[in-house]
C-alpha cells in the first residue's frame, strides 16, 4: 500500500493517529498553515474546502532529484476530487468550475519567505464559464491576471517588475491611482498582454491545463523550501533546515466579488503593546494580496464593523474562540465572498517584545493559560530586548534602502546609540559632559583606561575583538550597546576619520549602531526607548521568582552600578571587580607609584595612600546592598595594565628625540630631557613585567603572593568598610575572592596571610563580621582538584571566560576575530564556547568541581560571574548543576531571573514527563 502523502483537511484524526497522538508531529507533518487549517475545520470554523500535501512529500521530493514520490499525485487527484464533490464545483470544468489557490506552510511560521499561486484552474475556457456564472468580466479578467502574474514569477521565475511595470503604465494611462479603478475592459487587455509577456519570457505559453497548472505549482513551492530568502529567514530564526514545507491546496474563494465582499488580515491583540483588542486591516472588493502588498490603502479592521457588521460581529466570535482554543493571540487571514465569512489562517500572531510580555501576563490574569506558562512563554531574549532603546523595523528598512548600513559585525551588547564619532575616551567624555553631545566611541579596541570615555558615550563601536572583550564585556556591564569586531572599519587617526570601504566619515560626524543586530549606519536613525518599569514585565519576573531556585546576583564595580542591580531583581554581588577602581584618575598615581620603586617603604605609602580609596568604594557597595552578600575579588590582572603600553612609550621617546634636536632654548633642552628620563624610566620598568602570555603570567594569587602587601591592603580596605557600615546599623556580608588559584597551596597561604589581617581589622574595631574567603575556579587544574580547595574556601565562584580559554586552549579575543568565525560557519564548534558554555568540556569540569568541592563541604556556596552568568543556556547548565547562583552585568539582571525561572520549570516538567512514563 503507497504511503500517505496528502490528507483533506477533515482527515486530521488520520493524521495523528499515524502521528501516534502527537499535536507537534501533526504540525511537523501538515506544517503550521494546514494543521491549523485542518485543527479550524474540526472545530466548526468556516474555512473552505482543501487538502495537504505533507512535509514528508516535499523532502522525498528534494531528496529524490526533484521528482514527485510513488503514488503522491495519484492522491492530489483524489483529494482534488472529493473537493469538487463537496463545493459541487468541477476542476477545469468550462461550466462551473473549481478554481483553488496553492499555498506553502512549513512547522514553524515564515511569513512571506515562500511562495504563494491563487486562482489556479483558470484558463481559457473557465475563464467564459466564470464570466456566464458571474456575469463580472471585470472580476474575472482580474483574476485571470493575477494567476498568469503569479504563475510566471512564482512558478516560472520571471520578474515581476515585468508584470508590475506594465500594468503601472496601464494605470497611468487610464489616468487612475489604484487597480480597483480599472475597468473590465482594460483587465482583459492587461490579461493579453500578461499572456503576451509570459510567452516572451518563459519561451512557452501559459499553462492551458489546470492539472498541470496545479502539478507546476506544488513543484514550486517544494522548491521554495530551499529558495534563498527561506534559507536567510531560517538561519537568522533558527529554524531547521530539514523540515520542509507542506503544500495547501484551498477552494479559492473571493474578495473581489464586489461590495459587499472584502478580504483582510487581524491579530487577537495588538501586535505592538500587547492591549487586549483585534487589530488589523482590510479591503473591500479585493484579493488578499492587495492587502499585504500595499497596492492600495487599506482600511482599519474596525471599520468592519460598520460597513458589514454581520460579517464583523461573526468574525468577532470566531476570532475569540480561536485565541481561546489555541489559548495564544492569534494572526488570522479572511475573506468575506457575498457576506459569506471564510477564515483562510490562523497562526500564533509575530509581536513586539513588550507585547509578549503583556499578552503573556495577561493570559495568565484571565486563565487563559497559567502562570508557569506565561513565564515560559516570554524568551530571555525578549526581555533582554526590553531593556534597551532599540532602532525601529521602519527606520533599519529606510536606512538599509538608502544605502546607508555602513558594515556589520559582532552584535555584543544590545541596544541602538546614535551619537558623533569620538576616537577617543577623552574626547568622547570631553563631547559628552562638556558639551552635551551624543557620543559613540569608535576604537581599535579598547582598554581599562578607556572606560570613562566609555561610560561617557552612548555606545562603542571598535574594529576588533570578540564577545568578550574589553569592549564587550564593559558594555553589557553598563548596558551600552555595543558592536564589535567591525573589519570593515578602518580608523586613521593622524585625520580623525573612520572608513567603510568608500565611505569616509569625519570625527563629529553621525552615525547609528545596533548592539542587537550588529550592524552599523551612516546618519541618524530613530530610536524607541523602553522601561523596565512596566507593570506587566515587574508582575511576570515576580512570577518567574516563585519557580527558580537559582539564586540571582550581580557583577558590580561601583555603586551606582549596584543600585541598578538591586533595583533589577539583584540578590547579592557576585563579583566586584577591585582593579577597575584603580584606573580611577586621583588613585592611579598611587598605583603606578607602587609599581614603579623598588623600596618596600615607598611601595607601602602608596599602598596606604590607596586604601582609603578603596575603603569608600567599597563602604558604598555595602551601603547599597545592605543585607546581601557582597564578593570582592582581589586585583587580578598584570601590573603592566596599569602603565602605558609598550607602544605608546616607544613612539613617545621616539617624538622626544626629535624634539630635543629642535629644542630651541637651554630651559627647553632641560625640560625635554626630564619628560625623555621619566618615560625611559616607565618603559624600563614596562619591559621588565612584559610577558610572553600574560594571561598566563605574573597576575591573580600569583601577583598577591609576590606583592603580599598589595593583597592584605585591600582585605584591610574591606574589612575597616564592613566595619564602618556596620556600626552605621548596615548588614554587611563581605566574601573575599582569590582568583587564579591553581594549586590548594596558594589558597591556604593566602587564606591565612589574609584572614589574619582581616581579624586584626575586627579586633581594632570591637566587632564581629560574617564573612567568607573563597576562590575563583578558573584553571582546569582547580576544577579537578576541587575537593582539596573545599578544604580552605567557604565558597568557589567559576570564571568561565578565562575557564574556557584554558579549557580550550585559546585567546578568546583572537580567536573571536580569527578562526572562531570559520569554526562557526562550518558548524566545527555547535557554539561560541565564549557566548555559551561549552557542557561536554567546561560543563564537565564544573560538574566535576561542584561534586568534589561539595563532597567536602555539603553547603558550600558555588557560583558562576563569567558574562555566561547572563546567557539562557549557559543558566540552564547552571541550575542542572545545583549551583547557588549566577552573577551577571546588572543589565542581564531580568534576563537571569527569567532564564533561571526557566531552567527549572523545565527541570520539573521533566522530572514529571519521566514520573509518568515509569
Amino acid at each position: 500500500m503507497s504511503k500517505k502523502w496528502v490528507y483533506l483537511f477533515d482527515e486530521v484524526d488520520q493524521a495523528e493517529k499515524y502521528a501516534g497522538g502527537n499535536w507537534e508531529a501533526v504540525r511537523g507533518l501538515f506544517g503550521g498553515k494546514g494543521a491549523n487549517l485542518a485543527e479550524m475545520t474540526r472545530i466548526g470554523v468556516p474555512v473552505p474546502p482543501g487538502f495537504i500535501v505533507t512535509t514528508e512529500a516535499c523532502n522525498a521530493y528534494l531528496d529524490g532529484g526533484d521528482a514527485f514520490p510513488d503514488g503522491m499525485w495519484e492522491q492530489q487527484l483524489a483529494a482534488l476530487a472529493a473537493i469538487e464533490g463537496r463545493t459541487a464545483k468541477k476542476f477545469g470544468d468550462r461550466r462551473n468550475p473549481l478554481l483553488v489557490s496553492c499555498r506553502s506552510g512549513a512547522k514553524f511560521s515564515m511569513p512571506g519567505m515562500m511562495d504563494t499561486v491563487l486562482n489556479i484552474g483558470l484558463n481559457d475556457a473557465t475563464a467564459e464559464g466564470m464570466l456566464t456564472l458571474t456575469g463580472d468580466p471585470r472580476f474575472v479578467f482580474d483574476a485571470y491576471r493575477r494567476l498568469i502574474q503569479m504563475f510566471g514569477s512564482v512558478v516560472m521565475g520571471l520578474p515581476d517588475e515585468v508584470f508590475e511595470e506594465y500594468l503601472t503604465a496601464v494605470r497611468r494611462r487610464a489616468g487612475v491611482q489604484t487597480d480597483a479603478e480599472l475597468s473590465a475592459a482594460q483587465w482583459q487587455d492587461v490579461t493579453a498582454e500578461f499572456k503576451r509577456i509570459f510567452r516572451r519570457r518563459a519561451a512557452r505559453n501559459f499553462p492551458e491545463d489546470p492539472l498541470e497548472q496545479l502539478q507546476l505549482a506544488t513543484e514550486a513551492v517544494f522548491k521554495s523550501w530551499n529558495g534563498k530568502r527561506a534559507i536567510d529567514y531560517r538561519k537568522a530564526a533558527n529554524i531547521p533546515h530539514d523540515l520542509g514545507t507542506a503544500v495547501n491546496i484551498v477552494t479559492m474563494v473571493f474578495g473581489n466579488m464586489g461590495d459587499d465582499s472584502a478580504t483582510g488580515v487581524a491579530m487577537t491583540r495588538n501586535g505592538s503593546t500587547g492591549e487586549k483588542q483585534i487589530e488589523g486591516d482590510y479591503l473591500t472588493n479585493a484579493q488578499g494580496e492587495d492587502v499585504v502588498a500595499g497596492i492600495r490603502m487599506t482600511k482599519d479592521i474596525s471599520q468592519l464593523k460598520e460597513e458589514m457588521p454581520a460579517a464583523y460581529d461573526e468574525f468577532e466570535k470566531i476570532a475569540q474562540r480561536l485565541e481561546s482554543h489555541y489559548r495564544e493571540m492569534q494572526d488570522v487571514e479572511f475573506t468575506i465572498e457575498k457576506g459569506k465569512l471564510w477564515m483562510l489562517q490562523t497562526r500564533d500572531g509575530k509581536r513586539t517584545a513588550q507585547a509578549a510580555v503583556r499578552i503573556a501576563a495577561d493570559m495568565a490574569e484571565e486563565g487563559l493559560i497559567s502562570r508557569e506558562e506565561a513565564v515560559l512563554r516570554v524568551s530571555a531574549e525578549q526581555v533582554d530586548f526590553y531593556l534597551h532603546p532599540q532602532f525601529s523595523l521602519e527606520a533599519i528598512q529606510i536606512a538599509k534602502e538608502m544605502g546607508n548600513l555602513l558594515a556589520t559585525g559582532l552584535n555584543v551588547s544590545p541596544g541602538a546609540a546614535v551619537g558623533v564619532v569620538a576616537l577617543d575616551a577623552d574626547v568622547a567624555e570631553a563631547w559628552a559632559k562638556e558639551e552635551g553631545r551624543q557620543v559613540i566611541m569608535v576604537r581599535a579596541e579598547t582598554k581599562p583606561d578607556d572606560v570613562h570615555g566609555m561610560l561617557a558615550a552612548e555606545g562603542i563601536l571598535t574594529s576588533r575583538g570578540g564577545r568578550t572583550s574589553h569592549a564587550a564585556l564593559v558594555a553589557r556591564q553598563f548596558g551600552k550597546p555595543a558592536v564589535v569586531g567591525v573589519t570593515e572599519l578602518e580608523i586613521d587617526m593622524n585625520k580623525r576619520r573612520i572608513k567603510f570601504r568608500d565611505t569616509v566619515i569625519k570625527e563629529g560626524e553621525w552615525i547609528s549602531i545596533d548592539g542587537t543586530l550588529g550592524e552599523v549606519f551612516n546618519g541618524k536613525l530613530t530610536t524607541t526607548i523602553s522601561d523596565i518599569k512596566d507593570p506587566w514585565l515587574l508582575k511576570l519576573l515576580g512570577w518567574a521568582d516563585e519557580f527558580r531556585t537559582l539564586g540571582v546576583w550581580c557583577n558590580a564595580d561601583y555603586p551606582r552600578d549596584a543600585k541598578r542591580a538591586r533595583d533589577y531583581g539583584a540578590e547579592g554581588i557576585g563579583l566586584c571587580r577591585s582593579e577597575h577602581m584603580f584606573f580611577e584618575a586621583e588613585r592611579l598615581p598611587f598605583v603606578q607609584k607602587m609599581i614603579m620603586t623598588d623600596l618596600p617603604i615607598e611601595r607601602q605609602e602608596a599602598l596606604d595612600a590607596v586604601l582609603p580609596f578603596q575603603r569608600d568604594d567599597f563602604m558604598g557597595l555595602f551601603q547599597v546592598m545592605d543585607g546581601l552578600p557582597v564578593i570582592i575579588r582581589l586585583l587580578d590582572p598584570p601590573l603592566h595594565e596599569f602603565l602605558p603600553s609598550h607602544f605608546e612609550l616607544l613612539h613617545e621617546l621616539s617624538d622626544l628625540k626629535i624634539r630635543l634636536q629642535h629644542a630651541a632654548t637651554l630651559q627647553e633642552v632641560d625640560d625635554l630631557l626630564d619628560q625623555y628620563k621619566k618615560k625611559e624610566r616607565i618603559l624600563q620598568r614596562v619591559e621588565s613585567l612584559r610577558e610572553q602570555n600574560p594571561m598566563l603570567g605574573l597576575r591573580g594569587v600569583r601577583l598577591g603572593i609576590h606583592v603580599p602587601e598589595l593583597y592584605t591592603m585591600q582585605v584591610r580596605a574591606i574589612f575597616e568598610a564592613a566595619c564602618r557600615v556596620a556600626k552605621e546599623g548596615g548588614s554587611v556580608h563581605p566574601e573575599v575572592m582569590i582568583p587564579l588559584t591553581a594549586h590548594v597551596n596558594e589558597l591556604k597561604i593566602q587564606r591565612q596571610l589574609l584572614e589574619a589581617e582581616a581579624r586584626q581589622v575586627m579586633a581594632e574595631q570591637g566587632l564581629e563580621i560574617d564573612y567568607k574567603f573563597g576562590t575563583m575556579i578558573e584553571i582546569p587544574r582547580a576544577a579537578l582538584t576541587a575537593d582539596q580547595f573545599a578544604e580552605y574556601a567557604e565558597f568557589f565562584s567559576f570564571g568561565t571566560n578565562d575557564l574556557t580559554q584554558t579549557v580550550f586552549g585559546i585567546s578568546r579575543d583572537d580567536a573571536e576575530s580569527g578562526f572562531l568565525i570559520e569554526y562557526m560557519e562550518r558548524h566545527i564548534l555547535p557554539n561560541n564556547p565564549f557566548a555559551t558554555i561549552d557542557r561536554e568540556g567546561v560543563g564537565e569540569l564544573m560538574r566535576i568541581a561542584v561534586a568534589k568541592g561539595r563532597g567536602v563541604k555539603p553547603d558550600l556556596e558555588i557560583g558562576i560571574c563569567g558574562e555566561h552568568g547572563g546567557e539562557a543556556h549557559s543558566i540552564g547548565l547552571c541550575h542542572e548543576l545545583g549551583l547557588t547562583y549566577v552573577s551577571c552585568s546588572p543589565y542581564r539582571v531580568p534576563v537571569a531571573r527569567l532564564a533561571a525561572a526557566h531552567a527549572a520549570l523545565k527541570s520539573r516538567r521533566e522530572k514529571q514527563s519521566l514520573r509518568r512514563q515509569g
